[in-house]
Order: structure tokens, then sequence, then C-alpha cells
């Protein structure tokens, strides 16, 4: 062959080729990055939108629909998932893969101007980001400071750490949790608005005229000029007190005499706890593509540095490090790397009885596996469990070429060839046959890269990698393996050359073997004489490892279960408690984890925009002990906890699976899909009474569990328009003094802006009585006074107590009622069989339907993608046998054995 016999010619030339590629490797390796998995685009958009004060229902209706119906016409939409919940709305919207999300983020966002006309005109401006479902925290700490007040901490975590830490390359956002920002509250009274007859849009329209600067031009004085301001910013948050209103008969109405003012914080909607301690958390979330690694060390650094320069009982404390399973987690590869490597040479040196040969077939390893850095780096992929993986799998591969081809070389000495020509012949007699194994190697890796889903791309390093690595493996075996052989002659290949201690253990070793191979000549002489019995046997052996999927005895899963010294759980309190009481009985529970011998750390959230605004939900992660320092497993803590938890009341805890990218969802869903929201939820009811005693299913519960308690007004519209009131000014009225407005902005002596929010003070907003008393402006006026006479809401509507949906889910522009749960005891396939059996008894309404999700739907979906590349893997392999063995069917007999 040309490779062979130029290498054999210029031994210098083939050492060069063999010494670039190391060099390259080496090269590639020093500027690989680390990370836990492959960097894979999700082709995700999230469009967040915040509606305060409104209730599930309307935010669904003004907002969530509105969006949905336009965005749906989107090229390369694949799905569109929703979720409403009290002042806030938050859209998933899933393309196709291989759409560029830039483009697509650009039509959403156009979609969305399009009709913010048709929007409430009091919402936030819809907030367009680019979704990954991997875009969770890689690294969270808190500030703690000894004697610091809650929103002084808050202030130094913003101002001070959250900036230093956003400047760091690859860092995407740093998340404020648990934290309570200073501001101005202007709590309004509804008896003395009334007594002098002053609507809050009145007030909020003082305090945003009368608090700020404003610029009135310039003025010239010979050759200078001079800017003019009208000074209005106040000192003190109590000179708010004397801002003039209006006037009554002309006397000035003050602030102070209508109001109350505090200088406080901003309402509490969320709350973070470390080991059961009130604390100011930042989380930080990468940059598409950056390295986690490197992100987090750079994190680390910046900690120390301000650690060493913050005041005194101030201090920064890690609580979640994802870096540091990382490095586990590809450290344990790399091990496992090195020991399939000297196991894989021990093995050979075992078999080859030559040390000479052992060097020279064990040379393709380290060589094939440096060169393949160089394809990992220029395809871009970091150094991650796939890549890493790919090499512990191709190490039993990567040294089969050399051996056939020493073998073969070998068996030329050892029929009186000179080395020189051995080599030679040795290669050439074998070349086609290590080129067709070569080739039906990669012929098996290379669909795996090109799987369809988002599994394909998690595996396309994996293929990419092992298919480079098994194609410089045959370069070294037709270069570097001939070469060395040529000249490195073996003399024990000659026979009767002297062998050592070691030699002849390894002599008897291998004699013990011709028994063996005696005995197998008699299985094949058999089985050639039994043909029938023999095929007989093999399809026995086929369908009994077929059935045992068929009779559930093998289960399936879409991913192990591994102990990776983290877990975390869901929190759920009544619909319609406080942020307090969800906090307390999230603390319960985590003194209770953290006085387990394997936790660690415990790190608490209540409410925030990871529960979707939701004060009665939050989660709890917990930082396990290293596994050499635990009694129990991950999964065993696991088991323990889910005995333990129900024992806790008034709170509902659930343990989460922590994805491998971190994030946290449940293993079994079942989306029910209709149009009705009491319908969907008499049937979801049906449905978990249906399989709440399957075996193994645990933790179940579904997304309409509950309603909260809401304050509904029914305006009599006669009534109303009497004095000049209708529906919608009623509740345009309502909603700034029930949910706050932001009036304006105070400065305070260091320059910091806080906002000034005028609301109903909080004695008037508990009760019906309370919203009934609150004051509106109608289009009457005063004869005396000539300014509009207020009406008390009582007087034009009825305040009653009802109940809503605490969330509202949709699917597909459809209305949703999710089903989840978790499994435990049984595989997943094995639940999920179950609750399908049972849930096809159910008779569903026209109009409702099951939708399969979670953890079973990406099983299935992985599944059939790998069939797909099994199917071509076997067509492939025989179009390489075919063109091998110049026949149709012989290749047939050899692909029996798959």
């Amino acid at each position: 062959m040309f490779l062979s016999d130029l290498s054999i010619k210029r031994p210098v030339l083939a050492t060069m080729m063999i010494m670039a590629l190391v060099v390259l490797g080496l090269f590639s390796y020093r500027r690989l990055g680390i990370d836990q998995f492959p960097d894979v685009e999700f082709p995700f958009l999230v469009i967040q939108t915040r509606y305060i004060g409104a209730s599930p229902e309307s935010v669904e209706r003004e907002v969530t629909k509105k969006i949905e119906e336009q965005v749906n016409t989107v090229e390369g939409l694949k799905q569109i998932q929703s979720t409403s919940t009290e002042g806030f709305s938050t859209i998933i919207v899933q393309f196709n893969l291989g759409t560029k999300i830039m483009n697509a983020q650009a039509d959403v966002r156009a979609k969305i101007d399009a009709i913010r006309q048709d929007l409430p005109k009091d919402i936030d401006p819809p907030v367009i980001s680019r979704a990954n479902p991997s875009d969770q925290p890689i690294f969270v700490l808190s500030v703690r400071g000894q004697g610091w007040a809650l929103r002084d901490l808050t202030r130094l975590a913003d101002e001070v750490v959250s900036r230093r830490i956003e400047n760091i390359s690859g860092v995407g956002s740093v998340t404020l949790v648990g934290g309570l920002k200073r501001e101005i509250h202007v709590l309004l009274l509804p008896d003395r608005l009334h007594a002098v007859g002053v609507s809050p849009d009145m007030v909020t329209s003082a305090v945003a005229r009368e608090t700020g600067d404003v610029p009135a031009g310039r003025v010239e004085q010979g050759n200078a000029e001079n800017l003019v301001r009208v000074a209005g910013k106040l000192r003190d948050p109590q000179d708010f007190t004397r801002l003039i209103v209006t006037t009554r008969n002309g006397i000035p109405v003050r602030l102070g005499q209508v109001a109350r003012i505090e200088d406080a914080q901003e309402e509490e909607r969320d709350a973070a706890y470390v080991n059961g301690e009130r604390a100011v958390a930042l989380e930080v979330r990468k940059t598409s593509g950056a390295n986690t690694v490197e992100v987090t060390d750079g994190v680390k650094r910046v900690i120390g540095e301000l650690n060493r320069s913050l005041a005194s009982g101030v201090s920064l404390v890690t609580v979640q490090d994802n870096s540091t399973w990382i490095r586990n987690s590809v450290d344990d590869v790399q091990k496992t790397l090195l020991e399939g490597a000297a196991l894989t040479v021990f093995i050979v040196f075992l078999f080859l009885n030559s040390w000479r040969s052992t060097v020279i077939t064990g040379l393709t390893l380290p060589v094939s596996v440096i060169a393949a850095f160089l394809a990992i780096y220029a395809f871009g992929f970091t150094l991650n469990v796939m890549t890493l993986m790919a090499l512990s799998l191709a190490i039993g591969i990567l040294i089969d070429d050399a051996i056939v081809v020493r073998e073969n070389i070998v068996r030329h000495v050892e029929r009186g060839e000179d080395h020189y020509t051995a080599a030679r012949n040795g290669t050439a007699e074998i070349g086609f046959a290590v080129l067709a194994t070569t080739a039906s190697v990669i012929a098996v890796f290379i669909p795996v890269a090109f799987m369809k889903g988002i599994v394909g791309r998690f595996f396309f390093p994996f293929g990419i990698t092992v298919g480079f690595a098994v194609l410089v493996s045959l370069f070294v075996s037709f270069t570097l393996d001939p070469m060395l052989s040529s000249l490195w002659y073996d003399p024990q290949a000659e026979g009767g050359a002297p062998r050592g201690r070691i030699g002849r253990a390894l002599e008897r070793f291998n004699n013990s073997f011709h028994g063996l191979g005696q005995r197998y000549r008699g299985v094949i002489a058999w089985a050639l004489d039994h043909r029938l019995a023999t095929m007989g046997i093999a399809v026995a052996a086929f369908v009994a490892a077929m059935s045992l999927f068929g009779l559930g005895l093998v289960g399936g899963q879409f991913m192990p279960n591994s102990d990776n010294e983290q877990t975390a759980l869901s929190l759920e309190t009544p619909v319609g408690s406080s942020v307090a009481y969800t906090s307390a009985k999230g603390l319960e529970i985590a003194r209770y984890l953290n006085s387990q011998s394997e936790v660690e750390l415990t790190y608490t959230t209540i409410g925030g925009a990871q529960q979707n605004n939701a004060v009665n939900k939050g989660q709890i992660y917990v930082k396990l002990t290293p596994k050499s320092a635990r009694q129990r497993s991950q999964q065993q803590l696991e088991a323990d906890l889910r005995k333990v938890l129900p024992q806790f009341q008034g709170v509902t805890a659930r343990i989460v699976q922590i994805g491998a990218a971190g994030g946290s969802r449940a293993p079994i869903e079942l989306n029910l899909e209709g149009p009705e929201l009491v319908r969907l939820q008499q049937m979801s009811d049906r449905a978990i009474a249906a399989v709440r005693d399957v075996p193994g299913l645990v933790e179940l519960h579904s997304s309409l569990e509950g309603r909260k308690p809401e304050l509904v007004v029914d305006v009599n519209r006669d009534l109303a328009a009497q004095v000049g009131l209708s529906v919608g000014a009623v509740g345009d009225a309502l909603r700034p003094v029930l949910a706050g407005q932001k009036a304006g902005t105070w400065e305070d002596a260091t320059g910091l802006a806080h906002d000034v929010v005028v609301r109903l003070a909080p004695e008037a907003r508990q009760t019906e009585t309370n919203v009934a008393a609150i004051p509106l402006a109608s289009t009457q006026t005063d004869r005396k006074t000539g300014t509009p006479v207020m009406v008390p809401l009582g007087q034009v509507a009825a305040v009653r107590l009802s109940g809503a949906p605490n969330e509202i889910k949709r699917l597909d522009l459809e209305r949703v009622a999710t089903i989840e749960g978790n499994y435990q005891g049984r595989p997943l396939t094995d639940v999920t069989r179950d609750i399908q059996t049972r849930l096809a008894k159910l008779q569903l309404p026209p109009g409702y339907r099951f939708e399969q999700g979670g953890e079973q739907k990406d099983f299935v979906e992985t599944v059939g993608y790998i069939l797909e590349s099994l199917t071509l893997a076997v067509v492939f392999i025989y179009l390489i046998q075919a063109s091998q063995f110049g026949s149709f069917l012989q290749p047939l007999a050899i692909m029996l054995s798959l």
C-alpha cells in the first residue's frame, strides 16, 4: 500500500507526520475549554410581560392570548406554551432545530410591536429573551453582613457586587434574589381623600409633577451662558408631606393631609435563605457558548477581591458552584480513560507475549487520543462528558487495526521473510480488510453524530470525536506500525531467542489457550453438522432477549439515575398564602434537611420569577456532602425524604430532578388539553384518581389544584353611568391604588434614585369593606368648590369574595391542565405504561385529549432517533461488507451476529 510503503522507505517522514499530529493535538488541548455537556443552542424564545395587579384570567385574556395569536404566524414555529399567573405572563416559543434564533427574535418582536396598541396600556413592555433550558444559574453566592439591614445589603449586592460580576467575560446576567430595595411609599388614606375631595390620580400627578428638577433653558451674559434649572428635588422623604396636591377655597391641600409617607422598602414578593438564615443572593448565568469553568473561576476571583475590600462584617459566601461537579465529572471520565488505556495495553502485552509488539501497537493509543483533541478544537467542542466518553469508548477500538497489522507482519517474519519485506507484505496483504473494518466502525458512529432532535445535537461531538480518532488510528496502523516493524525487529518472533521469567509466564498463559482453541474447533464442527439446531438456538436466544422488554423485565428511562451530590425540593403552600407563611413552612423543611448528616447546605427561595411570581411556591436546593463521606446515596436520601415530607403540615414538598444542565423538572408529565377551565379541573381530578395508586408513581399533582381567593367588583352599570363612570374607568382607578403605581423617583444624598410608589395604606386594603370605601372621582362637580364629587366604590359596585385559578397554562393556543409526577422503585417506562393503560379507560368529552410530555416523551423521541441511526448504520455496514467480499449474500452471514 502507498502509505505503508512510503513510511517504510522514508521512516523520518513517517515519524514527522505522527509528530505533527501529536504537536497539533497538544496545542489544541491547551486551548480547549472544560464544560459538563456540549454547548447546544436551544431554539427557544421567552416572552415575559408584567401586568401588575391583574388576575391570572385577566392576564390570559388581555395579554397572553393576544401575543400567542400574533406570534403563532412566525416562520419555523414548533410549539407555544404559556403560563398566566397573578400579574405575570410567560410565553415560551419553541422553534424547529436549525432556525436562526436571532432572526426569529426579530420577527417575534415585530409581531408584538404590531399589536402593542391592543395590549393594556399599563403593562410593562414585553421582554423577549433567547431562552436556553440550560440557562440556569452556574453560580450562586450570598451577601451577608452582621448588623446590616436587609435593604442596605440589597443595595450593596445590587450596586457593587453585581456590577463587578457583570463585567466578567462570559457572564450573561446576575439576578438579585431575596433582596428588598429602598422605596418611598405614599400611603393613601381613603377617609381623608374623600373628606377633601381628592382622588388617587390627583395625588399621583402631584408627586410626579412636584418632585423633580425641570430644565428651563439657558441665559447669556456677555461671552458666557448659564443653564437654567428649576429645582424641585426633595432633600428628605418627609419633605413629601409638604407637597401641594390641589387647593380648596384657596387653601392648599398638602400631601401629608391625605397620605402617610414612609421611608420603606419594596413589597416583599420573594425571599432567600441560606441554611435557614435570611440572605441576599446573586444568581449568575453565563452567556451562550461561554465556558462554565472559566466563568466560575472569574466569579471566584472577584469574590476573593471583594471580600478583602468590603466593609468589616460583610462577606460573600458561595452557595452553589456548578463548576465543582463539572470538574469532578470530567476528572472521573479522564480517570476512566486512563484506566481503560492501561488495561488495554496490558491485555495486548498478555496475548502478544512481546514488549516490542506491545509498544508498537500501544503507540496507537496516545497518538490517536492526542490527535483527537485537534478535531475537538477544530469543531469548536469542549472537553466535556460527551467528548471524553467518546475517547473512552474508542480506546478498545483504536488499537484493533494496529494489532491486526502487527500480528500479520509477525506471521510473515515467522515464515522466514526479512523484517523489511514482512512489513511491506504483511501490511499490504490485509490493508483492504483493515480499511473495511475501520470504515464499518465509522459507519456505526457517524450516523449517531447526525441524529435528529436535541439529543442529536448532544451526540454530534461524540460521533465526530470517535470517527476522527478511529481514522487517526488507521493512519497510524498504515504508517508508524509498519515503519517500526521494519526497523525494530523482535528476536522472539524468529524463534530460539532466550526468554526471561515474565516471557516464560506469558508463554504458559498463551499455551493454555491452545486447549480452548481445540475445544472451540469441536464446537464449530458440531455447529456445522447441526445447522438447523444451531439456527434454532440462535433464534431462541434472540426471541428470549427481546421478550425481556415485552414482559416488562427490562425497563427504560431517558437518563440514568446518578449521584451528583445535589438534589432539590419544590414547595407549595395553599393558594393565597403569603410570602411570610410560605417562608416559614419552607424553613421548617430546611431545618430538618440541615439536621441530616448527608446535607452540607440548603438554599431556599420563595416566589420570584423562577416561580412565575407565585408567592405560595418555592424551592430548596440541597447540596450534599461528598459521596465518600456519606452513609446514604443521593437516591437513598431522596427515598427517605419522600417518606418524611408528607408529615409537614400546611405545605406540599416534592423531590424534583436537577437536569443535566441544572434545571429542575418532573420526569412524568401529562397534558390534558381542552377549552374550559372548569371541565379541565374535573377531568384532571378524575385522571389523578385513576392513576394515583399506580405502583412506583409518587408526588402526583395537577397545575389546577387549588383556587386563589380574589375580590370581585361587580359594577352596576346604571348607577355608574349616573355619575359618569364606566367599568373600564373603575378598573383604571382601582389598579394603581391597590397594586401600587410608580409616581416618580427620589434621590438620596449619595445620588442614588429610589422609586416613589403611591398606594393605599395597608389597613385600607384588607377587606371587602375597605375596597368598597375607595373614593372614585366622578364627572359631577361640587357647586361650591367646582371640584369633582368623590364617590365611594360601594355606591356603584358590589364587592364579593370569590376564587380564581392560581395559574392558567396553555399549549399551542389551547388551555391545558398539567399533571406531573415522579417515579421510584420501578423503571419510567413501566410506570408510564400503566398510567396510559388506565387513562385509556377514561371517557373524555369532545375537544379534550391527553398529550404525553416530560421525560417519557424525551425517551420515546430519543429511542426513535437511535433506531433511525441504527438502521442507517446497518445499511452502511452492509454496503461496506458487500464491497469487500464482492458478494450480496456473504455480508448477511456476518451481520446476523449483530
